[in-house]
């Protein structure tokens, strides 16, 4: 425990041995394609798929009046479909979904279907979306959820404060780029069994949207992981449409299809970070002690709601950032338009609000003659404060210590008193923010809060287990792997993980909010300690000790009082064996409470936070705009790092993902017409652009978390383009309050502050 042992799944990876999707192959496979909508919304007036469905080697051609279930992908509401039954709300959205025997004869078939709209007024906007009189896309006002937060009194609050700083801010989708493209490849078996096998993050919705659309029970639905090319969110609800459009051509055709995407229909139809428009308004005493904050929080949550009312609340309850604020009034909107649905994304709604809230806090701090690190040091949360959720901070709080230890490392106060060189076209910038992150599901998911676990010694004392979380890259399968070694005192290289699936562990929610570790993690523990009393028993007989005496590590069992008095955790095993002892328990954790109150805002919103400062350092060219971050300082309290090699591995990731968003990741959209969807136009950081990164693991020990560890993965990301944009208005003295900080961008707010200056 604590050790930086290899990744468990590396050696498979780096020599191309992992299985994913596209690897599999089942004896008289067919290959499928959707046919999607090129219009953002309409009405079908006219499905041909005659000329399709006689093209030779087609096998089915189905629309929404052959789903035998029900036509629903359930997310958080039950308003999308899976197939559009007659009207189209975004530019993607499937139509239809055909079978072939093989790729070439599908794609030839997919360009056969005639389909005819009558076009209808569409919303692009979710300002003028929101409301709308005539156009109604969800329920009477296009509004799928909103969300309060209430605390004392604002307008108490800016009557007290020396300064106000009011600004609206803008943030624009962001795609998850993740190496492997959805895919899925469904198996019927002849008892009416239909086994779907693909990469995603949550299994279990998996199952649930294949038997609703299908019709069958859930115990006649197997869903397992493949090796998964990374997800970052965009592999947690999304896949279920691509696994249900796999298995009713599997169901109708009573043979495996395998649908892939390529990359540029990914991008086109699948989920993406919300774009957010954000107006924020905040006050403080001239010493920086913040008073109010008053802010409006706008999410383009697209043709769906999907996952928007929950990715809209952690946004809601991270709106202050991790800071004492006395008088908090928030107002959050999540907005249908007819654009591609958003979803769950790295963060999950609050890098947009953080990007905000940190821009505030430099904007204050500018206005009132302070260092951007002494406001913030002034409003930190500490030990016993209270959230803007009226949430008391009882443990675990190493916000302090997170934000100590990055100006230190940085060299922070030193830099800042650096003179700027204003003769050169390069200017250096140095900025930073503080950020907090609500581990687990929250009080926004609390219904999801449970975890399963199975583990199982053999014979020959080596270990298999399962969970119902998954392996997407984040390093799951090595700490779990060691978690488990380390509960059985055995060496983490007999320790085996099983790939995950439905049909061997309950309904363990989703992999999401930086869950996996703490609730697997509990899991896990919860069946070791059951395996632990006979094996405990059996080394107590064998050496003549009371149970109790007898501790169990590194395949060894000993006396705590005398550790030479030992014997192999093989012998150990082998006695338990004799004695036919269950080698086999399952586990199981429930989440702590939690709670919330929908008209206030107010509550235990989450189990405990994460803390993290990151420190950004610039070099901004004033002729071209072009920003090259130099250098990224980056201390996280992760509650305890099991794998510290696999800590500093999320810091690294989530910092260059961090990048992207601030600098150059933007899709744009024409009429709901998505114009950059491959790699080239749509631009990701390289390792050429990653800065240097210095990585510091602080540990706050979180008391429910398996050995003081709790979830932190999507922290990383959360604070990075804050700390960019603020080190940019350091360099050049010019805010910024859109992102991407593309050159285009930052080149244009450097001519207009020219322009201005010099009337």
């Amino acid at each position: 425990m604590g050790q930086s042992v290899p990744r468990v799944d590396a050696r498979a990876k780096v020599l191309g041995k992992g299985v994913f999707a596209a690897d599999l192959f089942f004896p008289r496979m067919l290959y499928a394609r959707v046919i999607r909508s090129s219009r953002p919304h309409a009405t079908l007036t006219r499905i041909d798929l005659d000329a399709a469905r006689k093209t030779p080697g087609v096998y089915a051609v189905l629309t929404a009046e052959d789903i035998p279930g029900r036509n629903e992908i359930h997310v958080v509401f039950n308003d999308q479909p899976f197939l559009a039954p007659g009207r189209v709300r975004y530019v993607g959205e499937p139509i239809a979904v055909l079978a072939a025997e093989t790729p070439e004869i599908a794609e030839e078939a997919v360009a056969k279907v005639v389909v005819e709209y009558e076009d209808l007024p569409a919303l692009f906007d979710p300002l003028k979306a929101r409301g709308h009189s005539e156009i109604h896309l969800f329920g009477t006002n296009n509004i799928y959820k909103h969300l309060k937060v209430r605390r004392g009194n604002v307008e108490e609050g800016f009557a007290r404060s020396d300064i106000i700083i009011e600004n609206t801010y803008r943030t624009p989708y962001q795609e998850h780029a993740y190496l492997e493209p959805q895919g899925m490849v469904a198996v019927p078996r002849p008892n009416g069994l239909m086994e779907v096998y693909g990469s995603m993050q949550c299994p279990f919705y998996v199952q649930e949207g294949v038997a609703t659309v299908l019709g069958l029970p859930l115990s006649q639905v197997r869903v397992i992981q493949t090796a998964t090319g990374g997800a970052f969110g965009g592999k947690e609800d999304v896949p279920t449409l691509v696994g249900v459009q796999a298995a009713i051509l599997a169901q109708k055709t009573g043979r495996p299809v395998k649908l892939i995407y390529s990359r540029d229909e990914d991008i086109i139809s699948m989920s993406k970070r919300h774009p957010g428009i954000i107006r924020y308004k905040s006050g403080a005493k001239k010493d920086g002690t913040l008073q109010a904050i008053e802010v409006e929080y706008i999410l383009d949550s697209g043709a769906y709601a999907t996952l928007s009312p929950v990715v809209l609340w952690r946004g809601t309850v991270h709106a202050g950032g991790p800071y004492r604020i006395p008088n908090v009034k928030v107002d959050s909107y999540a907005v249908a338009t007819n654009k591609v649905p958003a979803g769950a994304f790295r963060g999950f709604g609050s890098p947009q609000i953080l990007f905000a809230a940190e821009s505030q806090m430099d904007e204050l701090a500018r206005a009132l003659g302070l260092d951007p690190a002494e406001i913030r040091e002034k409003n930190l949360l500490r030990l016993n404060d209270e959230t803007i959720t009226g949430q008391k901070l009882s443990f675990s709080v190493g916000n302090i210590e997170a934000f100590h230890k990055a100006l230190d490392k940085s060299n922070y106060f030193e830099k800042k008193k650096q003179p700027k060189d204003t003769r050169s076209p390069i200017r250096k910038g140095i900025g930073l923010s503080t950020v907090y992150y609500g581990v687990g599901l929250g009080a926004g998911g609390v219904h999801l809060a449970r975890t399963g676990a199975y583990v199982q010694i053999l014979a020959d004392s080596s270990v298999q287990f399962a969970v119902g979380t998954t392996e997407m890259g984040q390093g799951m399968a090595t700490v779990l792997t060691q978690i488990v070694a380390d509960e059985l005192g055995l060496p983490v290289e007999s320790v085996y993980i099983l790939e995950t699936d439905t049909s061997r562990i309950p309904d363990s929610g989703p992999t999401v909010a930086s869950r996996a570790t703490t609730m697997s993690g509990n899991a896990l523990k919860d069946a070791c300690a059951q395996l632990r009393k006979p094996l405990k028993q059996a080394a107590a007989d064998l050496l003549g000790l009371a149970p109790d005496s007898i501790r169990l590590k590194d395949g060894w069992a000993f006396d705590a009082a005398h550790s030479e008095k030992r014997i192999p955790m093989r012998d150990v095993i082998a006695e338990c064996f004799r004695r036919r002892e269950n080698m086999a328990a399952a586990g199981f954790f429930r989440s702590p409470e939690v709670s919330w109150d929908d008209e206030t805002g107010q509550g235990n919103a989450y189990v405990t936070f994460a803390y993290a400062t990151n420190v950004a350092e610039v070099e901004v060219d004033t002729e071209t705009g072009a920003v090259r971050v130099v250098r990224i300082t980056a201390a996280h309290d992760v509650g305890k790092a099991i794998n510290p090699q696999l800590v500093t591995g999320q810091i690294e990731g989530g910092t260059v993902q961090g990048m992207g968003y601030a600098l150059t990741e933007e899709i744009v959209t024409k009429d709901g017409v998505i114009q950059n969807p491959h790699f080239s136009t749509y631009i990701i950081p390289t390792i050429k652009e990653a800065p240097e990164i210095d990585p510091i693991i602080v540990e706050a020990p979180y008391p429910n978390g398996p050995n003081g560890a709790k979830g932190f993965a999507e922290q990383p990301l959360m604070g990075i383009a804050p700390a960019i944009a603020n080190a940019v208005a350091d360099a050049v003295g010019i805010r910024i309050n859109e992102l991407p900080l593309k050159p285009e961008r930052v080149w244009r707010a450097l001519r207009e502050n020219e322009t201005k200056t010099a009337l």
